[in-house]
């Protein structure tokens, strides 16, 4: 797998310099200090997932452009462009094989492992592993976001709380709901827990108001890529 630790504070500093936008504005904006954004940007330390979230909302960049699209990325080839030939090397195009899948490890214990996706796609997919005790934000949050988030969970035990209901997942459940809905997660056990995630939508669909601000539960209301 491809880890992208030391690339991400750098690509987040480039965005934020593009856009003309202060180390301090920005984090006041996700709600975060200076001096953590800081660490972030210099890769010294990892965000959690809602702090990640609410940079790629605020900053106006998509997980690919993080991750320094090491996906496959390129167009599908129609029925007549595929190869003849049969074998790991077959379909470069198509393919991303596992030794190449995007990774960044999160503040808290939480590894997010990028899944092949084409070009301009609106599907941000993710093998997401949540250690023992780990959560997608560091103070408790909830966080909110665009689109709607699907999943499947692969292997373990993992929380949902949304709105103020809590659900318990194990191996095999599902989930699906509105990602502009208060959300975290948490993994309360002694052992690690796997799943495959889909964000679908990246255009803006929060609830009225200002998009980027918290709501009246306090969550961050963030998104999970460009608009497309």
């Amino acid at each position: 797998m491809s880890s992208v630790h030391s690339e991400l504070g750098p690509r987040l500093r480039r965005a934020r310099e593009a856009r003309g936008l202060s180390l301090r504005g920005v984090a006041a904006a996700v709600g975060v200090s200076a001096s953590m954004l800081s660490q972030v940007e210099t890769g010294k330390t990892q965000p959690s997932v809602s702090t990640l979230y609410a940079l790629v909302g605020h900053l106006d960049v998509s997980l690919d452009d993080l991750m320094g699209n090491n996906a496959s990325g390129g167009r599908v080839r129609s029925e007549r462009e595929q190869p003849m030939a049969t074998g790991r090397s077959a379909s470069p195009d198509i393919i991303q094989r596992a030794a190449d899948n995007p990774v960044i490890d999160m503040q808290n214990g939480v590894r997010w492992e990028r899944l092949a996706v084409g070009g301009g796609s609106l599907v941000d997919p993710l093998i997401t592993i949540y250690q023992p005790g780990a959560g997608s934000s560091a103070d408790g949050r909830l966080m909110r976001h665009s689109g709607v988030e699907y999943g499947y969970l692969l292997s373990g035990e993992l929380t949902l709380e949304i709105d103020s209901e809590t659900y318990v997942l194990g191996a095999g459940d599902s989930l699906c709901f509105d990602s502009s809905r208060p959300h975290r997660y948490i993994n309360n056990t002694a052992e690690p827990a796997t799943g495959l995630w889909l964000v679908v939508g990246r255009q803006e669909q929060g609830p009225a108001g200002d998009p980027h601000g918290p709501d009246r539960s306090g969550a961050a209301s963030v998104r999970p890529g460009r608009q497309a």
